[in-house]
């Protein structure tokens, strides 16, 4: 008998408060949580190149990030299939992923679009006639 008057075993290991209840200790990252090393690293992957490109699509640079992190997501879903881990992460990496090459896509048709529209304009002799002559080439004079 322990200290409560409760009957314990001699190898019982749970402290005298203990009896009873569940003796699993959860982890830091609370009841049930996941390891590190259950992770799925291609949807982390994914996921990082997918915000990357994103925030640099505008600059056309985040189109090239945005199809290695589409190439990696569909991976990690795949992976995700098999093992049941990562696939909020590898749907984020995808979702994010294909919007930075539709906005790079988007981007450069415009970057085109105003390069075309404002070919004369390239030789000025200083910026203020540059401005006037792309200034009058939208407003049709």
């Amino acid at each position: 008998m322990n200290t409560q008057g409760v009957e314990m075993s001699p190898h019982h290991t749970a402290s005298p408060g203990t009896t009873g209840a569940h003796v699993y200790a959860p982890g830091p990252r609370g009841y049930g949580g996941r390891t590190q090393d259950g992770g799925n690293g291609t949807a982390r992957a994914a996921l990082v190149l997918g915000v990357i490109g994103l925030s640099t699509s505008v600059v056309i640079v985040g189109g090239l990030l945005g199809l290695f992190g589409l190439v990696l997501g569909v991976a990690a879903l795949r992976k995700a299939g098999r093992t049941g881990v990562g696939r909020g992460g590898a749907v984020a990496g995808v979702v994010t992923s294909a919007l930075a090459v539709a906005v790079s896509v988007t981007a450069a048709f415009f970057l085109v679009w105003y390069a075309n529209e404002t070919q004369e304009c390239y030789k000025p002799d200083t910026f203020q006639q540059y401005k006037q002559c792309v200034h009058d080439q939208f407003d049709g004079n």
